[in-house]
């Protein structure tokens, strides 16, 4: 029953960056008048997707024990996600959807703008989903030790090439593999039994004292 649930679940948090890496196969590598068509509709298709690849960060920690450290970092991932979701959503309308339908349209002086503005929310939710990984591997590390590290490792070099990848040919989409992969591998993970919680070193002190 276990492993059927984890099954599903682990099959939930990898549909959004599979689906967003199939999307980038069929991007556009480049916007011009032929290509803004198809641009700007692979956008509108998209824009409740990317918001969704947060989900490989939320649904391992859900119901995770609220102790003091465990419950501020699960906020820390919350509110990570949420700045990804939202930031990431405005490069999605700018350099996307707006860019797109303006170059359809014959306007392109402001493109180049909308693209500028675009990177940089883009950067901001990328920096946003960063935070929320570290955090969510800080807590999972707190309760199942060194498994996360495979999983973690993925995660954070996902991340980095997230930053000016996109989902564009190749790399981007390897990225979104990447992603599936370490959401994967972090919610095989969190269906396992939880060891202790990881506690300073110095809170330790006494009981050992007391404890010979």
């Amino acid at each position: 029953m276990r492993s059927l649930r984890t099954a599903r679940v682990t099959a939930l948090v990898t549909a959004p960056p599979l689906l967003l890496a199939a999307a980038g196969l069929v991007h556009p590598r480049h916007l011009t008048p032929v290509t803004a068509g198809d641009w700007a509709g692979l956008h509108i298709v998209l824009l409740p997707v990317f918001p969704l690849l947060v989900l490989g960060l939320v649904v391992p920690l859900w119901g995770r024990p609220r102790r003091d450290m465990d419950g501020a970092l699960t906020l820390l991932a919350w509110a990570g996600c949420l700045c990804f979701a939202a930031y990431y959503s405005g490069l999605d309308a700018v350099a996307g959807i707006s860019a797109g339908t303006m170059v359809e349209h014959g306007v392109h002086g402001a493109a180049g703008r909308l693209f500028a503005t675009g990177d940089e929310l883009g950067l901001t939710g990328v920096y946003g989903l960063a935070v929320a990984s570290l955090a969510c591997c800080a807590v999972l590390w707190r309760r199942h030790g060194v498994r996360v590290l495979p999983g973690a490792a993925v995660l954070l070099a996902a991340c980095w090439s997230f930053a000016d990848s996109h989902i564009f040919w190749p790399r981007g989409v390897f990225t979104m593999l990447g992603f599936a992969a370490a959401f994967a591998l972090l919610t095989v993970t969190a269906a396992r039994p939880a060891g202790p919680p990881r506690e300073p070193r110095e809170s330790r002190e006494p009981e050992r004292l007391t404890n010979p």
